[in-house]
């Protein structure tokens, strides 16, 4: 329940953030920033006021951290009468001014951002004393000090602009995320080396229209395509999970389109494009706080895909069948990657995703432990690109192989995995499907540690 702060609460805030900034200037005597948000009304403090104030500390610290300059001091108050964030720096104070009307200037936030810089005797820098103007109205641009003194806008007005920029600035900050991580968890699984049968830093494997190159033009091209997904799971997360699903489908096709174009035709990602697709509109659904739990993720990917199998090959009959996958599933009830999308993709969260942890918790580097994450998937999954290269009981008894070797040796050395890869290889073999599920246990893994 929000706190609806008074003004006699307002004022006692005031009054101890005085306190707070002289009793640091006394201990540290020193530039301070102190930042806090500009909040019109009585709600000061809230989920989302919190998340852009969070925003506000990243845009922050991000500009510090360019310039290699480390606080002397750091604390925060978090209170019902607003967010409060104390910096104090051995710097100029002017250059330290500069830093901060530039993050509150051009920054997508930044209106609702008060960096007040303050000399070591407590002094306030003036925004004039760096050449820049004062601070614009929310609404119309005017200066804010002509516009609150005139009462030119309601405080009604105030409060659904600031819920406007905050959810802008908030749906886009989450589609950059999820659109970063996707990509590189898309770099990650192609670096995987050595990968049986599949392009990776040593080779092609059994593929001779790509190379590792073809990969990075392909995952560089759907970088707006990942943000999309996400800002249609944001946009749609009120709506039935099916719907959001549903409208992924134009902008899949589209995405397929830029990845042919990029790749002069190659197919590197259409697995990837549907697979990651999904997990980030169910980023998109979900709230940044829950991205880290990759059950929630992966079970919301389950609810947008509800009845996929069902409406997908509805009618289906031997006789109509025409792709790999129609001809599996008619055949032999395989459904692919659907399927394991429908389930919530079991194969990554009982095999691939705790493979990758516990070799990484167990001292492997990341490569190490991502290809033993691709053979548990190899073995946990009925892979129709194995299928769609040689035979049902190729891809079978490719799948034993594995898990009597993950057996022996649940992370197989460099040595063994070379002569798996030699083998795949001369046969023409490529897990691919597991490959585009290793990199969902990449984002998965990237989520629970860098989010």
């Amino acid at each position: 329940m929000e706190h609806y702060v008074t003004l006699a609460e307002m004022l006692d805030a005031r009054e101890r953030r005085v306190f707070r900034q002289q009793s640091l200037l006394d201990k540290y005597p020193m530039t301070m920033i102190c930042f806090t948000m500009n909040i019109p009304g009585p709600v000061k403090n809230n989920s989302l006021i919190r998340k852009g104030f969070e925003l506000g500390k990243q845009y922050l610290q991000n500009q510090l951290d360019a310039l290699n300059i480390k606080p002397s001091y750091f604390t925060e108050v978090n209170e019902p009468s607003g967010n409060e964030a104390y910096y104090l720096i051995d710097k100029n104070v002017l250059f330290i001014k500069e830093i901060t009307c530039s993050i509150e200037d051009d920054s997508p936030l930044g209106r609702l951002f008060d960096m007040d810089v303050l000399t070591p005797t407590g002094e306030k820098a003036d925004r004039s004393s760096v050449g820049r103007a004062p601070r614009s109205c929310l609404i119309c641009g005017n200066p804010a000090k002509d516009c609150a003194r005139s009462r030119t806008h309601s405080v009604e007005q105030l409060q659904e602009k600031t819920t406007e920029i905050l959810n802008k600035a908030m749906e886009k900050e989450d589609a950059i995320q999820a659109a970063r991580l996707t990509c590189k968890a898309l770099l990650y699984e192609v670096c995987t080396t050595p990968k049986p049968g599949l392009v990776d830093r040593h080779g092609n494997g059994s593929h001779k229209d790509m190379d590792i190159f073809t990969f990075m033009d392909s995952a560089s091209a759907l970088w707006p395509y990942f943000e999309t997904c996400t800002r249609i799971g944001r946009q749609t997360f009120d709506h039935p999970a099916t719907e959001t699903f549903q409208k992924l489908r134009f902008a899949g096709r589209m995405a397929e389109a830029d990845m042919f174009k990029a790749t002069k035709g190659v197919n590197t990602h259409k697995g990837a494009i549907f697979s990651m697709g999904i997990v980030c509109a169910a980023l998109g659904r979900l709230p940044r706080d829950q991205w880290k739990e990759s059950d929630l993720v992966l079970k919301e990917c389950s609810a947008m895909t509800k009845g996929l199998i069902e409406s997908d090959y509805a009618g289906l009959t031997k006789e109509n069948a025409v792709t790999v996958g129609q001809k599996l599933y008619v055949h032999h009830q395989i459904t692919g990657v659907r399927g394991q999308m429908e389930q919530g993709l079991p194969a990554v969260k009982n095999a691939g995703l705790p493979t990758l942890k516990k070799g990484l918790a167990n001292g492997l580097n990341i490569n190490e432990a991502g290809c033993g994450a691709l053979l548990a998937l190899i073995a946990a999954t009925t892979d129709t690109n194995l299928i769609a290269r040689s035979s049902l009981s190729t891809q079978q008894k490719t799948a034993a192989k594995i898990q009597k070797l993950l057996e022996q040796q649940p992370y197989p050395d460099t040595q063994t995995l070379c002569q798996l890869d030699l083998e795949f290889t001369e046969q023409n073999l490529s897990p691919g499907g597991s490959a585009d599920l290793l990199a969902v246990c990449y984002l998965l893994y990237f989520l629970e540690n860098e989010v």
